[in-house]
């Protein structure tokens, strides 16, 4: 692919022409940009999300300082630990900070974030999906001659 192809093609998705350039200085400060993204993800082993779910829960209420006379972070602890093991969507979710999703990017401060999971049926094939929009390299297609 060309420079230009992939310049066109990256204008026409509504990115920069070059990353590294700056943005325009006219721009309104501060910017806040929404950003959504949904992610379908399959649950291959359902032991594992749990149980690493109930051991980032464990962690959670271990590091909070322990009041002896107050028993309510102790029945939060059984009740989030409860959630996890009924529910894989909910395991997941608090599994998932969107502060460490956007932590490691440059110039920006998460402002506000909210998440919600929950259990779908999904067929990778139902046309709901734009199949087309995603290109998959496949050495196999390439030696066969098909692109």
């Amino acid at each position: 692919m060309s420079t230009s192809e992939s310049t066109s093609q990256n204008m026409a998705r509504g990115l920069a022409r070059d990353a590294r350039e700056p943005v325009a200085q006219d721009a309104p400060e501060p910017a806040f940009v929404r950003l959504q993204v949904e992610l379908v993800v399959e649950v291959t082993d359902l032991e594992a999300l749990t149980g690493t779910a109930l051991e980032a829960v464990a962690a959670e209420y271990e590091d909070a300082l322990p009041d002896p006379d107050d028993d309510g972070a102790d029945q939060e602890r059984r009740h989030a630990e409860s959630l996890v093991r009924a529910d894989a969507a909910e395991a997941l979710a608090s599994l998932i900070d969107p502060f460490d999703l956007v932590s490691a990017v440059p110039g920006i401060e998460l402002a506000q974030a909210s998440w919600s999971s929950e259990a779908v049926e999904h067929d990778a094939y139902d046309g709901d999906d734009d199949a087309d929009a995603y290109e998959y390299y496949d050495e196999d297609d390439e030696e066969s001659g098909k692109e």
